[in-house]
């Protein structure tokens, strides 16, 4: 049998509300400014509507969204984000992790987890808790928080020594369990180090490469960057684990959408039993140059 999933990130659901003058104050003084003059212009809600509605034709049986729901994180987002976490799916078949937006000043995440906290449920029954365990067919997803408020223009993200402890003791008990589960890592930031400029990176990536080295993986899916890449972290058996990225879900077809890599995206990975292991295959979805959606090739995950 073969499981599908597909993953989504960065679609900055828009438009904003409206924004009252004592809400602007600290970084969202100058993230409103900043989607004012032209953030607002790079993501398009039709193309993210066109985008989720081509994925759910796809068949996946679960769908992993990589953050940056919000933009500012306004309280007027989060009834926002959770509508598109529901157009994409039930809880049960959506997970969420959150990204630098989300959290983009102190209390926006706290917020923005209250009203979507259903789509970060652990199996165990607690929510927005990270790292959180979810098992589905052959998969074990394990969802990992990097979301914290920064200073203006710096969108850093940090795991922290207790999430990542917590996630080496999952990763390393379900490699030991019998008929190993397909680990699949869920982070917003490029996880490895030098995977984003200065400013934007996973503070503490070379420890989360450490860990990984230690306890292994099958996949890891991040955002962020807004573009599609593909990547490697070295795990116990000397394997190279994929890490793979994707653009903004809502990208426009022209400015940054312009360049192929960036234009919105999706990828569908299809996962099945191989032997002792698994066989790992990827497709990505998106927006052609014409601007329609349609199969715009492999991903190399082997």
């Amino acid at each position: 049998m073969t499981f599908r999933l597909a993953h989504l990130s960065d679609p900055h659901v828009g438009p904003l509300g409206r924004v009252r003058l004592h809400q602007l104050i600290g970084k969202r003084a100058t993230g409103y400014a900043n989607w004012r003059r032209g953030r607002s212009r790079s993501h398009d809600m039709t193309v993210l509507e066109a985008l989720v509605a081509d994925l759910k034709g796809q068949g996946a049986e679960h769908v992993a969204c990589t953050g940056d729901l919000c933009n500012i994180g306004l309280p007027s987002e989060w009834a926002t984000a959770r509508t598109f976490l529901e157009a994409l799916g039930t809880p049960d078949s959506v997970s969420f992790v959150p990204g630098n937006h989300d959290a983009y000043v102190r209390g926006s995440l706290e917020g923005l987890l209250d009203a979507c906290g259903a789509y970060t449920g652990d199996d165990s029954g607690s929510v927005g808790r990270f790292p959180y365990l979810r098992r589905r067919g052959p998969l074990a997803l394990v969802g990992l928080s990097s979301a914290i408020p920064t200073k203006p223009f710096v969108a850093t993200g940090r795991l922290g020594a207790p999430q990542l402890a917590a996630a080496e003791s999952l990763l390393r008990a379900l490699a030991t369990e019998p008929g190993r589960p397909f680990r699949v890592v869920m982070i917003h930031h490029p996880p490895q180090p030098g995977g984003a400029a200065a400013g934007r990176e996973l503070t503490d990536a070379a420890a989360f490469t450490a860990m990984i080295g230690r306890a292994g993986a099958d996949l890891i899916l991040h955002g962020h960057n807004h573009v599609t890449s593909t990547a490697r972290i070295q795990g116990p058996d000397g394997r190279g684990v994929p890490v793979v990225g994707v653009p903004s879900a809502s990208a426009r077809p022209d400015g940054h959408g312009a360049i192929a890599t960036r234009r919105a995206s999706y990828i569908v990975y299809a996962v099945a039993r191989a032997g002792d292991g698994y066989a790992l295959e990827a497709r990505r979805r998106g927006l052609s140059a014409e601007g329609t959606m349609c199969d715009l090739g492999p991903v190399d995950v082997a």
